[in-house]
């Protein structure tokens, strides 16, 4: 069983920096992507950003390339994202999301979500 619970989301001025985490308390970590979404009231939830099982693979959305960073320690049984250069349009709630096997980045096809962490970008 995935459990997934994320942290590290707060105010912070454009420009900042924020790194998320998303602990799995499960045992099988390592058999899923990961993959971070987020969604800005009012709207959809969008995909952000995911790894690969081994950590190989990275993969972003257009609007956050370059920015933003992901990343596992597979050790610790957490994924991170690394949010720099932040803007107020990034302001959301970000959501941590695991999938066995990928079919896409939509939010329908991941297998297990998080409860998720506010991300506000003041300007």
């Amino acid at each position: 069983q995935v459990q997934l619970v994320e942290s590290g989301g707060g105010l912070v001025q454009a420009g900042g920096s924020l790194r998320l985490s998303c602990v799995d308390s499960g045992r099988s970590f390592t058999m899923y992507t990961m993959a971070w979404f987020r969604q800005a009231p009012g709207k959809e939830r969008e995909f952000v950003a995911a790894i690969n099982r081994s950590g190989g693979g990275t993969y972003y959305a257009d609007s956050v390339k370059g920015r933003f960073t992901i990343s596992r320690d597979n050790a610790k049984n957490t994924a991170y994202l690394q949010m720099d250069s932040l803007r107020p349009e990034d302001t959301a709630v970000y959501y941590c999301a695991a999938v066995a096997r990928y079919s896409s980045w939509h939010p329908d096809d991941m297998d297990y979500w998080g409860k998720g962490t506010l991300v506000t970008v003041s300007s």
